[in-house]
This record gives structure tokens, C-alpha cells and sequence, in this order.
């Protein structure tokens, strides 16, 4: 029988060490080793359930590829998020909040796959059976896909050689277990051999694989790191329980692009997708309010319409208040020492409040212009036209910068039915759109066309 060895591995990072720390010295966290026990037979390789092959090197001229056709999910935005579809042999990673919906949204995408004609498993470690009948049911799920309640992994791996599914979904991956591990299920080991396995079992059988994820109060994907290094495609869902509508963000993908996200809407029969995320934003958009700035943020080549609220107010304190919600506060305190040294506006007095309305966050510097304008309409309480548009950088010297993209943000904006767009500068092919644009070179120019 191999020996067994005793390790101390952090629950964070993974990190590793012969005896027990109070800090671990990769990741700075506190408290955060704990005791493994295995066998140095069980990290040699994944030949427990297959054969291994012999690989011989290749020139990669005499590479061929073959055309295999991805797996539409019938869900618009998410297959926009995965770049066209589920890839055969892909391994992918949901990770988000608990409650956010992810395994709402699985359970819809079996489906639609199951009703195409695609075999489909489903193996979930926290749920019964029962538990996912009453959740099909209130979803409206006729399909008759198949559901495992099952937490060892060498189970799972039986029932996918029997059954032979061509998409496999375990819900999560750190509930599920390898039994010659004697660490408890969601530690670094489980999660890190468990992930191994089914990655191996992917890319040999060609099965594809969607692993449900936890996350931690920092909102980081639970286990160690080298799980998101593993997996072909990892998506976050974000969103606020306070917010109806939830957004899936792209942060690896091997198959497609990193910049695109999927915006759904969390219904009582489920989440249904939203095709134009603009209209969502600015339901309440109030007109004639002073503060309020509408602005076109880019997610990859997908543009939102986001109203931008400013409110500033004399301070009692010392140390006036500088709140930011959704935006980068850091810009904020960028773009009030503008106004204090180019301008000449006193706020050094007040207390300033930013919000991005709808609870999305934006980090793009082309909503800079949107943050200035809506502090200035607070400052001097005069609200800005409700049917202008304003997009834009601005520098340390007051000047306008270009932004990417305004030839798509403006096109949105024409056809939300705006009428007036702030712009860098102006381009040939947006002579011909329905609206006026006014472009400006620095600061004193927007403020004079505003107020």
C-alpha cells in the first residue's frame, strides 16, 4: 500500500506547506490551512477510469482539424457569452452569488438542449431528485432529460460510460468527492482532482462539461486558482438580490471572446433573456431632474444606455463624504479636482454622491464625461436636456479624449430615440444618423452647451 502523507493546504490559494501556518505566505489570508491526508499514488494521473494512449509529437503542419459543430443552447445571450455554443469536449465553469439563478438557468438549457434531441445528464451533489422535479415544474420543463443525486465522483464517471451523454452538467463542484481522498468534499485536494478528472474525461470521450461553481464572500470562485486555469470557459454571474435582472460575464474563454456578457431577467417561470438591455436601464429614467445623465457604456461590441445619478450636497463634516456606486471612485475624485482646478466649482465642501442607476458597474473611461456633467447639473441644480446623450474621457487638463466604439454607442442612442449626442469628435459615417451631434474639445466647451 503507498504512504500516506499529512499536508497543510490553504483553502484560499491552495498553497502548501509541511506543517501548519497562521497566515499563509501566498495570499496573505488568515487561518486558512487545514490538514490533508493522501496517497502518493493518487496524484499520479487519471488512468483510474480509462486507458491511457500514447501520444507521439506532430509537426503542426500535419495537424488536421475537424469541423465539429457547437451545441446551440437555444438561449440567445448565453450563447453569446460562450461564443456560439457549447464547444463538444469543452469543460466550463458557472460560478456566482447563492440564489443568483445558476441553477435555474442550467436546468433551462438542458432542456432546450434535451428537446433537440441531445442527451443530457445531470448530477447534482446538493439537490434530490425531488428537489429538481419541483424546480422543472415551476419552470415548465417537459423535456425528459436524466437526473443523478450522486456526490462521488467515480459514480458520476460510471453513470456518464453507461449512459453515454453527450453534455454533462455537476451541480457544483464542490460538493462532489473522490474516495481515496480522505479530505472532506469542497477542500483545495477534492476540488482540484475532481476538477482533473472530469477534465480528463472531456477531452478523451468528447463529452461536454458544465461544472456549477461556489464563491467565496469576496466573491472569487471557491478553491484553488488552478481550477479557473483548468476549465476551457469560466462565467460569473453577477447581480444584486435587491434587482431583477442578472448579468453573465465572460472571464475566460477559449473558444471566444472575453468581452461579452448576456443580460437575463428573473421571472417566476424563470430567466428569460433580454434583448435590448437599454430600454431595461432607462424604465425610470426621470426627465427634467437635475443630477440625472444618460451615457453609452460598451461591453465588448454590445453597447448599454445607463443613466448616471450625481448628488451633491453642502457638508457638516470635516471630511466631506465621497460615496460611488457602480462607478470607479477613484475617477470620481479624478474628475472633482477637474472641476475644482479647471472650472474653478467649489466642491471641496460638499458631499458627493454617484451612482450608476440599475445597480450595473461601469469601469470604462468613456462614461468620464457622463460623471462630470452629472456633478455639475447637482452643483448648480439645473437638470440637463433628457434627451441628450454624453460620452466621452476626460484628462487631467480638462481636454475631451476619444473613446472606442462611438459609432456604435451613437447608433443605440438614435435608436432609443435620442436627439442630442456629446461626442469627442465627429465621424463621416455618423453624418447620416437622426440626431444632432455636437462634438467638444474640453471641459468649458461641455459645460457651456449644457447650462
Amino acid at each position: 500500500m503507498p504512504k500516506l502523507k499529512t499536508i497543510y493546504s490553504c483553502q484560499s490559494c491552495g498553497s502548501q506547506s509541511p506543517k501548519w501556518l497562521g497566515k499563509c505566505p501566498d495570499c496573505n489570508q488568515w487561518n486558512t490551512f487545514a490538514e490533508e491526508t493522501f496517497q502518493n499514488a493518487t496524484l499520479s494521473g487519471a488512468g483510474d477510469f480509462f486507458s491511457l494512449t500514447t501520444e507521439t509529437a506532430v509537426s503542426l503542419n500535419k495537424i488536421e482539424l475537424t469541423d465539429k459543430p457547437r451545441f446551440s443552447c437555444g438561449i440567445n445571450e448565453l450563447d453569446r457569452v460562450l461564443g456560439g455554443g457549447v464547444v463538444p469536449g469543452s469543460l466550463v465553469l458557472i460560478g456566482g452569488d447563492p440564489g443568483i439563478g445558476k441553477s435555474t438557468l442550467i436546468l433551462q438549457v438542458l432542456d432546450r438542449l434535451s428537446q433537440k434531441g441531445i442527451k443530457v445528464l445531470y448530477a447534482t451533489g446538493e439537490e434530490s431528485k425531488e428537489q429538481i422535479k419541483m424546480r422543472a415544474d415551476r419552470l415548465d420543463i417537459s423535456s425528459d432529460l436524466l437526473v443523478v443525486a450522486e456526490n462521488s465522483i467515480e459514480r458520476i464517471i460510471d453513470h456518464i460510460k453507461k449512459i453515454k451523454p453527450q453534455v454533462v452538467v455537476v451541480d457544483s463542484i464542490q460538493t462532489v468527492y473522490l474516495s481515496n481522498l480522505e479530505s472532506a468534499p469542497g477542500s483545495v485536494s477534492q476540488v482540484r482532482e475532481s476538477a482533473g478528472k472530469l477534465l480528463y474525461l472531456s477531452k478523451t470521450v468528447g463529452v461536454s462539461t458544465i461544472l456549477i461553481g461556489h464563491v467565496t464572500k469576496d466573491g472569487a470562485l471557491a478553491g484553488p486558482r488552478v481550477l479557473e486555469h483548468m476549465v476551457d470557459c469560466v462565467l460569473y454571474f453577477e447581480g444584486d438580490s435587491g434587482q431583477h435582472y442578472r448579468i453573465l460575464r465572460t472571464i475566460k474563454n477559449r473558444y471566444g471572446s472575453t468581452n461579452e456578457i448576456g443580460v437575463f431577467e428573473m421571472t417566476q417561470s424563470g430567466l428569460q433573456e433580454v434583448q435590448n438591455p437599454s430600454s431595461l436601464f432607462l424604465s425610470e429614467h426621470p426627465e427634467r431632474s437635475a443630477g440625472s445623465v444618460v451615457t453609452a457604456s460598451l461591453e465588448g461590441m454590445r453597447p448599454f444606455l445607463i443613466e448616471i445619478q450625481a448628488l451633491v450636497s453642502q457638508s457638516s463634516l470635516a471630511n466631506p463624504r465621497r460615496t460611488t456606486l457602480g462607478v470607479d471612485s477613484g475617477r470620481v475624485a479624478l474628475l472633482i479636482a477637474v472641476l475644482e482646478k479647471i472650472v474653478g466649482l467649489n466642491l471641496y465642501a460638499q458631499d458627493v454622491y454617484v451612482n450608476a442607476a440599475g445597480g450595473l458597474k461601469v469601469v470604462e473611461p468613456a462614461v468620464d464625461l457622463a460623471i462630470l456633467a452629472s456633478l455639475v447639473s447637482s452643483f448648480k441644480n439645473k437638470p440637463v436636456r433628457p434627451d441628450t446623450l454624453i460620452v466621452g474621457e476626460v484628462g487631467l487638463s480638462g481636454e475631451i479624449r476619444p473613446v472606442q466604439g462611438l459609432d456604435v454607442r451613437v447608433k443605440e442612442a438614435a435608436k432609443m430615440g435620442f436627439k442630442r449626442c456629446l461626442v469627442p469628435s465627429l465621424k463621416k459615417q455618423l453624418a447620416s444618423l437622426p440626431l444632432e451631434l455636437i462634438a467638444v474639445k474640453n471641459v468649458s466647451q461641455v459645460l457651456e452647451v449644457l447650462f
